[in-house]
């Protein structure tokens, strides 16, 4: 609009000056002009302005034309100038608290600009967030690995300084340190996951799977950790069942899933996998009975370093990474994972979709 404004006053400006210097009064005007300021006669002077502008009309419209050009050149460069420090402006008033404001010429950079500044500060808050849940969660496992270290250390003290202790107490002592030991390596391959997760790019090798398999085989690896509680799995699926992906990495969210499933469901109770395709995805179910888990709790079981047990019961709380972790593979996949709770009873559903996403 601005250059169509600006075509319309060139010609509008050109075509008066050359009516008023060509036509009508604009001739005598000059001759009356130039008359007065040289004190000649009338003729003299129309003779002048004969041989100066009409004789000369393609140079003077050439001067005219080039100097209105310019003229209004410099006018819509301006405007343009303007449009770009307003912007610069709004780029600059990104990190600030105010709502950027453009002329409305510039609505649509002022929407975006917003935009922007709104994911950069929930960006931010998320990043902010993360820290804080990690170096707790560091902090945490430091100060828990010292107990397990510290019994470790004083039962080898006891055996090694008693070598004629009675037979029981020592299978006890020992006993008790390889439970301790094993509770510390849990730790340190805790403290490993938040610093691989930190670090890693992950990238998928898919392939047709068999799916059934898959989970038959996950179930027969969480035996050792269900016993604990008494929980047993049941599967329910088609044996046929296959999808695309990358079997290490969905392997990996499955045991995620199943593992958080393990931790946070009441003893002697049943933890059920079902599986079947749905709409051109296959579902997978995992749900087991444990406390209902709030809703605004399950808007951040996702996230990263987030733990349920609030209470850091290190018994029952990893790292936080492990459901963050299968979420991000089951994106790249091209699918999605959800939880939902209500009446003791807790679901994870993934889809994956059957050709690969």
């Amino acid at each position: 609009m601005r250059l169509v404004e600006i075509a319309v006053l060139s010609v509008i400006c050109i075509f008066n000056i050359y009516k008023i210097i060509w036509f009508e009064k604009g001739a005598d005007w000059t001759v009356a002009l130039i008359q007065r300021v040289g004190k000649i006669e009338y003729d003299v002077a129309r003779s002048i302005y004969q041989q100066m502008f009409r004789n000369n009309a393609k140079l003077i419209w050439m001067v005219s034309v080039s100097v209105i050009f310019l003229l209004l050149l410099r006018i819509l460069l301006n405007g343009f100038t303007k449009y770009f420090d307003l912007v610069n402006r709004g780029v600059n008033a990104l990190l600030e608290e105010e709502e950027i404001r453009l002329p409305s010429e510039l609505y649509a950079t002022e929407q975006k600009l917003n935009e922007v500044k709104r994911t950069l500060k929930q960006r931010t808050l998320e990043a902010q967030l993360a820290e804080q849940r990690k170096n707790e969660l560091v902090m945490y496992l430091a100060h828990d690995i010292r107990t397990p270290l510290t019994s470790v250390i004083g039962y080898l003290n006891l055996l090694e300084e008693a070598p004629d202790l009675p037979e029981e107490q020592r299978r006890r002592y020992v006993h008790i340190s390889l439970e301790k030991a094993y509770r510390l390596e849990k730790m340190i391959n805790e403290f490993f996951e938040i610093t691989r997760y930190n670090l890693q790019q992950i990238t998928l090798q898919k392939e047709s799977i068999d799916l059934y398999y898959m989970l038959v085989q996950l179930i027969d690896e969480m035996s050792p950790l269900l016993s604990e509680k008494k929980n047993t799995i049941r599967l329910e699926a088609d044996e046929s069942l296959r999808v695309c992906g990358d079997p290490d990495k969905l392997a990996r969210v499955f045991q995620n899933v199943l593992r958080n499933a393990a931790a946070y469901s009441f003893p002697r109770t049943v933890i059920v996998i079902s599986a079947a395709e749905n709409g051109g995805a296959v579902e997978i179910a995992f749900q087991n009975e444990g406390y209902t888990i709030p809703k605004e709790k399950l808007r951040d079981i996702f996230e990263k370093f987030y733990r349920l047990d609030e209470g850091r019961n290190s018994y029952t709380g990893g790292s936080g990474l492990g459901l963050a972790i299968a979420k991000e593979i089951v994106q790249l996949h091209g699918g999605s994972i959800e939880a939902e709770s209500a009446d003791n009873r807790v679901s994870f559903v993934v889809r994956i979709p059957v050709e690969g996403g």
